[in-house]
């Protein structure tokens, strides 16, 4: 066998064994190479991976969130609506008993007067109207006003002043589910 060893010692020989260790030295600097890549591509995948994650429970917490908030703004407006209608159904029961009462007060008025006129006039409540009224059509004195024209602004004056209670207490009422007193002093 070693006569065969000089004859592969030739500049051939020794350039194949020379281009072999080179190619292996190419082939462990490739292997080493590949190998730190292998971890880098790892640990951005491990990155990605995470900011996926991240991502992900982001959006699932905005979701949560809007849901919460379209949960907490349905609950604000049932409560908001439930306060108007209350306010509603206050103030329209306030107006008609206050309503009913002046009717009722000018009605007593209206029987009285005709039953003071049944009378031939003896004692009659409401003194009786002057000329100048008659010719007016009115059967109030001159300045004042009838029975009738009485309880019309009296109806007027409920009208409105039941409006503006109304109008108060809707403004009172607490939308954005803060206290409206407390925002003032700001």
């Amino acid at each position: 066998m070693i006569p065969l060893l000089p004859r592969f010692l030739n500049w051939q020989g020794a350039f194949g064994i020379a281009a072999s260790l080179a190619l292996l030295a190419l082939l462990l600097i490739q292997k080493g190479d590949t190998r730190h890549w292998r971890k880098q591509s790892q640990g951005f995948e491990a990155n990605y991976r995470a900011e996926q994650q991240a991502h992900a429970q982001t959006v699932a917490n905005y979701r949560a969130a809007a849901e919460t908030a379209r949960h907490a703004d349905a609950a604000n407006r049932d409560r908001v609506a439930a306060a108007q209608q209350d306010i509603n159904e206050r103030t329209i029961h306030d107006y008609e008993a206050r309503l009913g009462d002046a009717r009722t007060i000018a009605d007593r008025m209206r029987s009285g007067t005709s039953a003071a006129d049944r009378r031939g006039g003896r004692a009659a409540a409401v003194p009786a109207p002057g000329a100048a009224a008659r010719e007016a059509g009115g059967s109030a004195a001159q300045g004042e006003l009838s029975i009738s024209e009485r309880l019309i602004a009296t109806e007027q004056a409920i009208q409105l002043d039941e409006l503006i209670k109304w109008v108060e207490a809707q403004g009172a009422v607490d939308i954005d589910g803060r206290d409206p007193r407390k925002d003032r002093g700001r």
